[in-house]
């Protein structure tokens, strides 16, 4: 069995996640498409994960291929996370994993609509995504508390969850996501400014100039497992399941239907694509600054090979990472930004006096790009929480 070892899996990580400088993306969908899609549950996530991987990135580059040309999407995806997602890989995103999110949120409503004593909880939805619906079309887009205001049925309190973690939320502010889901409706632009998360609902097709096409669940696997695969591959049965949410009937499925090769990672079974075993060529090396929930922090389950012991201190107990550093392939600390705009940094190991100076510089880079901006992760574990208070 060919055998793929660390060595070969940080120069594939540099080279096709466009972190080494050398290998940097022209813009921000050539950055997404090279990491598939980029994490977005935190808005300032897919900025500086753009910024990482992009030569001369300047933030109107995303925005406007957020919300001008639309050459990027975002929506809910993997792992019933917020991805921005090239705009061609929509369909497949949906087919391939939305389509399931979406089945189990309206569910997981209804049940929350039958606890509040609705005999019929899919008459009650359907209701109130009708008026939803009329009311972007009369609008063109809106938040959800535009729409709320509107009519009191999407005012209308729902309770979510039990005991200590039991919220009332309006029924608009649970059926607009679901819509979004179903890919009924988008995300637009958000309220304020590029660091905010509040973003306008949009009719997809007045956003897109058509429906979402349907695709089918299979072949969307199929096609999304490959693209993933050339990104980050090798990777285990265990890494794929993972990253796209799949049972593993779903992951062997897709498997079965993308040519592939069985190789030795770190001794377990690992896939990458048939025409994918050639090494790959080396980098100088190389520092980044990636933010929380960077799609490469968190693109695979098995993370020791980058990660080290590190996980307990940069990941929240949730499994959420937070800023991390890297040097010449590998997770080696932390970082936050301080009130003040000060970009701090921790390392957890040694790396010698040019990997400090390497970090150094890529923090002064970062704080020089962010200027003014102040922002403050969703997901911030305890040890970059700390930095930031220093």
């Amino acid at each position: 069995m060919h055998r793929i070892r660390v060595a070969e899996r940080i120069a594939r990580l540099a080279r096709r996640h466009r972190l080494a400088p050398e290998s940097r993306a022209a813009s921000p969908l050539e950055a997404a498409r090279a990491m598939v899609a980029l994490h977005s549950t935190d808005a300032v996530t897919v900025f500086l994960s753009t910024w990482a991987r992009t030569r001369g990135f300047e933030r109107v580059d995303l925005e406007n291929a957020l919300y001008e040309d639309r050459s990027l999407v975002r929506m809910l995806g993997m792992r019933r996370t917020l991805w921005v997602v090239p705009r061609e890989l929509v369909p497949v995103v949906d087919a391939a994993c939305t389509r399931t999110v979406a089945a189990r949120e309206r569910a997981r409503l209804e049940g929350f609509v039958v606890a509040a004593g609705v005999d019929d909880p899919g008459a009650w939805i359907d209701e109130r995504a009708t008026v939803a619906l009329a009311a972007l079309a009369e609008r063109g887009e809106a938040f959800t508390t535009d729409l709320t205001r509107g009519d009191p049925r999407l005012a209308e309190k729902v309770t979510l969850g039990g005991g200590r973690w039991q919220v009332e939320a309006s029924a608009g502010s649970r059926v607009l996501p679901l819509l979004a889901a179903d890919g009924r409706v988008i995300r637009g632009r958000p309220r304020g400014t590029w660091v905010s998360g509040q973003y306008r609902w949009v009719p997809t097709a007045s956003w897109l100039g058509a429906e979402l096409e349907r695709m089918d669940p299979l072949r969307a696997q199929a096609e999304l497992l490959r693209r993933w695969l050339a990104s980050f591959g090798p990777a285990t049965e265990a890494d794929i399941r993972w990253w796209a949410g799949w049972t593993a009937r779903e992951a062997r499925a897709a498997l079965g239907s993308v040519p592939h090769a069985v190789v030795d990672v770190h001794g377990s079974p690992g896939y990458v694509l048939a025409d994918d075993l050639e090494p790959t060529p080396t980098v100088a090396p190389w520092a980044a600054l990636l933010p929380t929930l960077d799609p490469t922090t968190m693109g695979w389950k098995e993370r020791d090979w980058y990660l080290g012991p590190h996980g307990t201190v940069l990941f929240d107990s949730n499994g959420n990472a937070g800023p991390t550093v890297w040097w010449d392939g590998r997770v080696v600390g932390g970082w936050s930004q301080r009130p003040d705009g000060e970009i701090v940094f921790e390392l957890l190991e040694d790396v010698g006096r040019d990997g400090v100076a390497s970090v150094e510089a890529e923090a002064s880079r970062l704080a020089a790009w962010l200027g003014e901006t102040r922002f403050s992760p969703g997901f911030l574990p305890p040890f970059q929480r700390r930095l930031a208070e220093r």
